[in-house]
């Protein structure tokens, strides 16, 4: 890999007018020399794109996988986690915005080659890599370089996205990848448009890919925030859509809005918001539904579809109780459990710890 952090991008092609267009998002930037596509992190140089990232990262943490979220991917496993810098889309509600929106590449403070990523991962005892932060869409290459390391040492790959990619770039990516965690933002064009400046429908095609032309396990998150999309209406048709589309097993995570970037003016989910988010969603048809950045044991607990038995409980990312066979089946009627199981499930708990990878170059 060349020792410079820029790489050449794949997915472009150019335009009778001389521009080049970028073709890894529905954004479709289309660039003159030296101009950046929306994402920041992208460029024209000469005749085609560069990603400016490539080894460099905003920081590397180890997070229980509940976090991700992901309740049925390796239960209480560790996952390191790490991000770059920018976003191809523009939610105002970002809780992440000073890496998503970052435009100062000293925010990029860490430097790993993606076998340091790798070598690290498996020393510290991580099953996992996550992708995470901002959206590792607009860091592709850089993702695939470490996803391919991490695949040599038998480290699993994550990606936390909000799933806003073209066809082909797509398919690329979840070759590499063993889990993800989808944020479905709204079921409105409208909210896509006026709250996170993308679509839909792009979205929608990501999640219907994943679940029928992949092997990826994947969750959805869809972060509540209200008067904007909390309506009982929209989560009767967003619910009622998860349920025919991609069917009963996909977990659903209903998350608190807190006020941040550029919707200080909104007020925090309340708690009720969450429980009835959850409810509407059994009720039409989703097996596992969860509501997340609540103290909520009820909303964190992991039901066996058959009986209503509790499968694990538990207090934010602590697992309190773990009653799954080694098969992913419920001890008292069964009944199989969706996701990706081992005989025993972790022990991290809910710490985060901070991690410098300098030590593993």
């Amino acid at each position: 890999m060349p020792a410079s952090h820029a790489v050449p991008g794949r997915f472009w092609h150019k335009l009778d007018d001389g521009r080049i267009q970028c073709d890894l998002c529905p954004r479709y930037c289309r660039l003159h020399e030296g101009q950046r596509g929306m994402c920041f992190v992208r460029m024209r140089e000469g005749d085609g794109i560069v990603l400016t990232t490539w080894g460099r990262s905003s920081g590397f943490c180890i997070d229980p996988i509940e976090k991700k979220p992901l309740n049925h991917f390796l239960p209480g496993t560790p996952v390191l986690s790490f991000g770059t810098a920018g976003c191809n889309l523009a939610c105002k509600f970002c809780q992440n915005w000073s890496i998503s929106k970052s435009r100062e590449f000293d925010t990029l403070a860490d430097e790993a080659r993606p076998e340091t990523i790798a070598r690290a991962a498996k020393k510290l005892g991580c099953r996992s890599v996550a992708y995470t932060y901002n959206d590792p869409v607009i860091f592709h290459e850089y993702a695939l370089d470490v996803a391919r390391a991490c695949a040599a040492e038998g480290v699993k790959n994550v990606a936390v996205t909000a799933g806003y990619q073209c066809a082909e770039p797509r398919a690329e990516f979840y070759r590499h990848m063993d889990a993800a965690n989808v944020d479905l933002k709204g079921f409105t064009e409208d909210f896509y448009r006026k709250i996170c400046g993308g679509q839909l429908a792009p979205v929608l095609e990501t999640l219907k890919y994943l679940k029928h032309e992949t092997r990826v396990w994947f969750e959805i998150t869809t972060l509540l925030i209200p008067g904007e999309n909390d309506s009982e209406r929209e989560l009767e048709e967003l619910t009622q859509w998860v349920a025919r589309e991609l069917g009963p097993d996909v977990p659903h995570h209903f998350s608190a809005f807190h006020p941040d970037w550029k919707m200080l003016d909104h007020s925090p989910t309340p708690p009720a918001t969450l429980v009835r988010a959850r409810e509407i969603a059994m009720k039409n048809g989703i097996r596992y539904a969860y509501t997340g950045n609540v103290h909520d044991h009820e909303g964190g607990t992991t039901l066996c579809h058959g009986c209503g038995a509790k499968l694990i409980v538990r207090d934010w990312y602590d697992i309190l109780s773990y009653r799954l066979k080694p098969d992913g089946a419920c001890p008292d009627c069964g009944a199989a459990c969706a996701g990706v199981f081992e005989a025993r499930p972790g022990t991290w708990g809910a710490k985060r710890q901070p991690v410098r990878l300098a030590s593993f170059a």
